[in-house]
């Protein structure tokens, strides 16, 4: 048995924040939840004074490279930074070679999953081959245990093709994740259009025009089909005016923000380079303080990391020839909570709101709040803790946030039967 001692419940699914114990059997089940709990003989005892416990986190959108990649990652090392993060729960996106558009790729990810303590689910794509031609076989795919579907870094350009793809998400019951980047407006990917940085590289950059179009025709895709859609890695001030409409039009839409487009603006591209490419790229501070608006009003529903690791080798290039995108599991709390709620903008509780119970809503996933009979999945973290990145679980480390001190530290995870205080190797 498990006895954790004198933490702080912080659970957005109860609106718990109070100091409990918590008393979690062998079978990984919390058996009781009280101001006091004695030890009981043989239970092992964590002490958590001066730390939260909150449901764990949930991250829907992670590259786990898995197959095809795995010098940057696979599902063992990207499992073991989840939970470095305090994330209980991620989905892989569907752009592994081969793609996951199919039943033998999706179980060799499956097969991976069930070797490591938490839950690691499996998106497919949208388009077989996520080529944005022919629709992948939702029924199938879906009933071997795909939890969504995107065709997550790259646009679905076709407006008939997607409107097709929500029809089938709609009567199917899942989920459909869009990245919104029209082609025809991205010059040269990872930088904001326009900006000092691409003038700095020699670039043209990304236009803001090539998410804010996409979205805008998706929302109405949305309301004309009912479909439950999630724009990922919003970046800008016009698309979170976009979604909140939407929203308040009723339709069933919901967006991620990213822990680097919630923190960093194009100017940090001028400072930290390669490593803050990414697609879409950083944009304005008015930008910046428009998604921070979106979050503390529930526009932006989800923090999702995008996870992506790249090899040294791949990213140090140039920066026309580098690739786009960093880490971000094992930061992402620290980060967030740096910058936005020490800094008073987001409340603990909207925090987790926004990286726990909103991400595991929007697939379904229930039994996740911290309540007596529920599967223990939680996150113990002490917030005013500083800590400062310089190793990484993952195998990469493409991240601007490396060597910075930052407030916030995750003590460890349990997840069923498995507690990570304490374990050199968690995986």
């Amino acid at each position: 048995m498990l006895l954790i001692q004198n933490g702080t419940i912080l659970d957005p699914y109860t609106g718990t924040d109070e100091q409990s114990d918590i008393l979690i059997g062998d079978d990984g089940i919390i058996r009781r939840i009280a101001p006091e709990i004695l030890p009981i003989g043989g239970a092992r005892v964590i002490d958590a004074t001066g730390c939260t416990i909150s449901p764990g986190l949930v991250d829907v959108h992670v590259h786990f490279r898995d197959p095809g990649q795995t010098e940057k990652e696979d599902i063992f090392t990207g499992a073991a930074a989840a939970m470095a993060g305090g994330y209980t729960t991620v989905v892989c996106m569907a752009n592994t070679n081969p793609v996951c558009d199919n039943l033998q790729t999706l179980e060799y990810v499956q097969d991976k999953a069930a070797q490591v303590p938490i839950h690691v689910l499996q998106a497919c794509a949208i388009t077989k081959g996520l080529k944005g031609k022919e629709l992948t076989d939702f029924d199938r795919l879906h009933a071997a245990g795909a939890p969504g579907f995107t065709d997550d870094g790259i646009n679905l350009t076709s407006g008939k093709l997607c409107y097709q793809a929500m029809q089938q998400a709609k009567a199917l019951g899942v989920p459909l994740s869009f990245h919104e980047e029209d082609p025809a407006y991205v010059l040269s990917p990872g930088v904001n259009y326009g900006s000092e940085a691409a003038k700095h590289f020699g670039v043209l950059g990304a236009m803001r025009t090539s998410e804010e179009d996409m979205i805008a025709r998706d929302i109405e895709l949305a309301l004309l089909t009912g479909a439950r859609v999630a724009f990922q890695h919003v970046s800008s001030g016009r698309s979170v005016a976009l979604i909140r409409e939407g929203k308040a039009r009723g339709a069933d839409i919901h967006a991620e923000a990213t822990p680097h487009h919630l923190t960093m603006t194009e100017d940090d591209v001028l400072e930290f380079g390669v490593n803050a490419r990414m697609n879409p790229p950083l944009r304005t501070e008015a930008d910046r303080q428009a998604l921070i608006a979106g979050l503390v009003d529930g526009t932006i529903d989800m923090v999702a990391t995008d996870h992506a690791p790249h090899t040294a080798e791949q990213k140090n290039k140039p920066f026309a020839q580098s690739m786009s995108g960093i880490t971000g599991l094992e930061t992402a709390f620290s980060v967030l909570n740096s910058a936005l709620v020490r800094t008073g903008r987001v409340t603990p509780m909207q925090l987790m709101r926004a990286m726990s119970q909103n991400p595991a809503q929007f697939y379904g996933l229930t039994g996740k709040e911290i309540r007596e009979g529920n599967r223990a999945e939680l996150m113990i973290a002490d917030w005013d803790a500083d800590v400062t990145y310089t190793t990484y679980q993952s195998k990469s480390s493409n991240t601007p946030f490396t060597g910075h001190t930052l407030a916030g530290k995750i003590i460890g995870i349990v997840c069923g039967t498995y507690c990570s205080i304490g374990e050199r190797n968690p995986i």
